[in-house]
């Protein structure tokens, strides 16, 4: 489905109060809307927020994950690319992503059932994500975005007083959330942060990160039902995953970046016929059309970034979540 289809798609079933899944990527060339009766017949499974279309299986096994991470000087040639950008003032912060091959003695489906988070997806067995990061929600007329930017290990020692206190971190923060206030403000209006910089933990199958979202909330339309789909476009691609300004920003993403990213950090979501809940598809593992499983992951990158440290980072998000 084009990005045509899916804005009249999304319009028509929201208008009419009709629940429906939906899932488009980062380069808004792909997408997909279904009823959400019609999911599972689609070889389509989720679990947003506990509204689930599938049973609970125990897997009764231990995760085993090895990880090739591109070579080193391949980043830091991708990441002065990007840095020279910003020094020439294109971009503030960019969302630099790569693929990684993995080895892990799951299935997609088994990763899929294993894995906990508050958004999780398994795809046509081409992609499952496993993502801790909400896109938008919509309660009433009310809309909210929370977006997620600074990772730190727990075991790092006053891990969460670091991870609060580093300039970077905290001024990449500061942009995103500026970006995703004006990103709400096409579609909504009295726009006000209601939290700013709070903390998460999230367990993993290799030990607890933190890390820190805000919470942005605006008032839609009373008629916002009538153009969702063509509201939703407008918004895309998520700017916490891309960066500021986002169109410039995603024109280097396009050009330095070593393949197109497709659904990964694209987004996916669920209308209920009344409210909505969505998230950014991050955590994100695919298999290729050879077997191989890969695991996607990315790091913001600002004037102030380090490029091992950002390389590091990389390698913090290859993980599978747990309880």
């Amino acid at each position: 489905m084009n990005s045509i289809d899916f804005e009249n798609k999304i319009n028509e079933y929201t208008s009419k109060g009709i629940p429906y899944f939906f899932t488009i990527d980062f380069e808004l060339e792909k997408a997909f809307v279904c009823k959400c009766s019609d999911a599972a017949k689609n070889n389509i499974f989720f679990n947003i927020k506990g509204n689930k279309n599938y049973t609970e299986e125990k897997i009764d096994k231990e995760v085993h994950l090895d990880y090739h991470l591109l070579d080193y000087h391949l980043f830091n040639k991708k990441f002065n690319l990007v840095t020279n950008e910003i020094n020439k003032g294109e971009s503030f912060l960019l969302n630099l992503t790569f693929p990684t091959e993995i080895g892990v003695n799951l299935s997609l489906k088994e990763i899929f059932q294993t894995a906990q988070a508050p958004y999780k997806l398994l795809f046509q067995d081409k992609f499952v994500v496993f993502s801790p990061e909400s896109f938008i929600q919509i309660k009433g007329d009310d809309v909210f975005t929370f977006p997620m930017k600074g990772t730190i290990a727990s075991s790092v020692p006053n891990a969460e007083d670091k991870l609060l206190n580093n300039n970077k971190e905290m001024w990449e923060h500061n942009t995103i959330v500026d970006l995703m206030r004006n990103d709400l403000a096409i579609i909504a209006k009295n726009i006000t942060v209601d939290q700013y910089r709070y903390v998460e933990k999230i367990s993993t199958h290799k030990g607890d990160i933190l890390q820190t979202s805000s919470r942005i909330k605006g008032t839609l339309p009373k008629n916002w039902r009538q153009t969702f789909g063509t509201d939703l476009l407008k918004l895309l691609p998520a700017g916490s995953i891309s960066g500021a300004p986002k169109e410039k920003t995603v024109e280097i993403i396009q050009n330095v970046e070593l393949d197109k990213r497709g659904f990964y950090t694209g987004v996916f979501g669920l209308f209920d016929g009344q409210n909505l809940e969505s998230a950014v598809s991050i955590r994100f593992i695919e298999e290729s059309s050879e077997g191989k499983k890969i695991f996607r992951t990315g790091a913001g990158i600002t004037s102030h970034s380090i490029a091992n440290e950002e390389y590091q980072e990389l390698k913090h998000k290859i993980y599978i979540p747990k309880s």
